[in-house]
């Protein structure tokens, strides 16, 4: 059967079924701190020098075992390949547009900005407290919200005492501002 009617994955772009990045609104910078800054260039520069040469030896050797078909260190390694080289690519964008903003020169520390660690209660009297980052280094697990997330948004220059609307998808809720703290976020 002639191969323009199947489908060879070999060589065809599989980025498709990888989960789509947080892009960064029209207009907007991308705003990011010091410490998230320096994880993305630790990322990148790991990417580059460990993990994409320890995956092109891999599937150079299996490239060299014959049938490349029902290869499955050959497939699995050219599939990590793509993941990775497209992850390259994102983050030299992402660092190439990336405003480093350092919150520990933040002047107006009475107001929440980019880059604020804000406690607050919620109506149900629930005590939370979210950190204020980049888009790119937001982790939810450890508190940090990106600055265009719903409560971050609410948030912003907010003091403390003040009571700001945040939007749910259950409505909106009222949460109060109980502290604002600017750090570097190297605890």
């Amino acid at each position: 059967m002639s191969k323009a009617f199947t489908k060879e994955n070999d060589d065809a772009d599989l980025d498709d079924d990888l989960p789509e990045e947080a892009a960064v609104p029209k207009g907007a910078k991308n705003y990011i701190t010091p410490a998230g800054l320096r994880r993305l260039q630790d990322e990148l520069r790991h990417l580059k020098t460990v993990e994409r040469p320890k995956v092109v030896e891999v599937v150079s050797w299996a490239a060299g075992n014959g049938d490349r078909s029902e290869n499955g260190d050959y497939l699995y390694g050219k599939k990590r390949l793509r993941e990775i080289d497209r992850r390259i690519r994102f983050l030299l964008k992402r660092l190439e547009i990336a405003e480093p903003v350092d919150p520990k020169l933040q002047k107006n520390r009475d107001q929440v900005f980019f880059g604020a660690t804000v406690t607050y209660v919620d109506e149900q009297d629930r005590e939370r407290t979210v950190r204020i980052v980049g888009i790119d280094e937001a982790r939810l697990e450890l508190g940090e919200v990106s600055w265009i997330s719903p409560v971050a948004r609410a948030l912003m220059k907010a003091r403390v005492g003040d009571v700001v609307d945040l939007r749910t998808p259950h409505g909106i809720e009222q949460i109060e501002v109980l502290k604002i703290e600017y750090s570097d976020g190297e605890e």
